[in-house]
């Protein structure tokens, strides 16, 4: 795994994104990184119904831009001064997921970090269709900051799951670099969907136990060489659970207390892609943790 230098957090000045850009100063102080902050205005042209002028849109945008330019560049100052790293400012104009996702490609981002709500509704923005949108276009990770505590503590309890897709192997890693000091829990859902189907597909119970035994003990042997003391330290668990995979993660996560959640994009192609990817990105909408999707 590359080291993380860069950092790109959002903000749209709400208290959301102030524990956003909260975290991933923390986070940046820890690794070394950069932190850098960035604010979109949105175009008033993208509004349903504006019938202004192209000049005024100019005018207004760069009015609004440079008024943007001045808080964000107070925040950085104070950001510098708090927690004594290197920051800068920067502001764009256009669609969020675009200009984020550009950005933090100028800049060799390792990790972008928003929040889920705003005065602008960042929850809109970065989970609704803009979300996918940024899932699918960026080469980052993304941490969804979803906690409310103003004192941004580090992260103490983390699932971390995995599904054996492609890329599976990145998840345990970049959940150490981003919780040093976490109880990594790593997490695999036994997905019973696929048991109806071989249900209904006429296997008898007695088969239909065979293949859950042997398949759970592979599960197990996966997930034990994944989640190995030897590279992530002594505080590593395992949990194999049966279930829905989006909706039991999250209800896993609120029962454990977990502080964040760390789950992979899935990056395949057509119709699987589709599929397992509603799992992260339920898992985005749903949980009442932070979210961290890894690319």
């Amino acid at each position: 795994m590359q080291p993380i230098t860069h950092v790109v957090a959002g903000t749209d000045f709400s208290a959301e994104a102030d524990l956003a850009v909260n975290r991933a100063a923390l986070i940046s102080k820890a690794l070394g990184a950069k932190l850098h902050l960035i604010h979109v205005v949105h175009p008033l042209d993208l509004y349903a119904g504006s019938e202004l002028s192209f000049s005024f849109q100019t005018h207004y945008q760069q009015a609004q831009q440079e008024i943007v330019k001045t808080q964000i560049d107070t925040m950085a100052f104070k950001l510098r001064e708090q927690f004594n790293i290197s920051v800068e400012a920067a502001t764009r104009i256009g669609r969020a997921h675009t200009e984020i996702s550009h950005y933090a490609e100028q800049v060799h981002a390792g990790l972008i970090v928003a929040g889920a709500q705003g005065e602008h509704t960042l929850l809109e923005k970065l989970l609704g269709s803009t979300c996918s949108r940024l899932m699918a276009v960026s080469k980052n990770s993304i941490l969804i900051v979803k906690n409310k505590d103003i004192t941004t503590p580090p992260y103490r309890h983390v699932i971390a799951a995995v599904n054996f897709t492609a890329g599976a192997e990145k998840v345990p890693a970049l959940t150490r670099t981003i919780a040093p000091d976490a109880q990594i829990e790593g997490l695999l859902i036994f997905d019973t969907n696929q048991e109806a189907h071989m249900y209904k597909a006429g296997m008898n119970e007695a088969l239909l136990q065979q293949y859950r035994t042997q398949a759970l003990a592979d599960a197990d042997s996966r997930l034990s060489a994944i989640f190995n003391e030897q590279a992530l330290g002594t505080k590593v668990s395992r949990t194999i659970l049966s279930g829905y995979p989006s909706q039991s993660i999250c209800n896993h996560a609120k029962t454990q207390r977990a502080d964040l959640i760390t789950i992979g994009k899935n990056e395949k192609s057509g119709i699987e892609n589709w599929l397992l990817g509603s799992v992260s990105k339920g898992v985005a909408y749903s949980a009442t943790c932070d979210v961290l999707l890894t690319n």
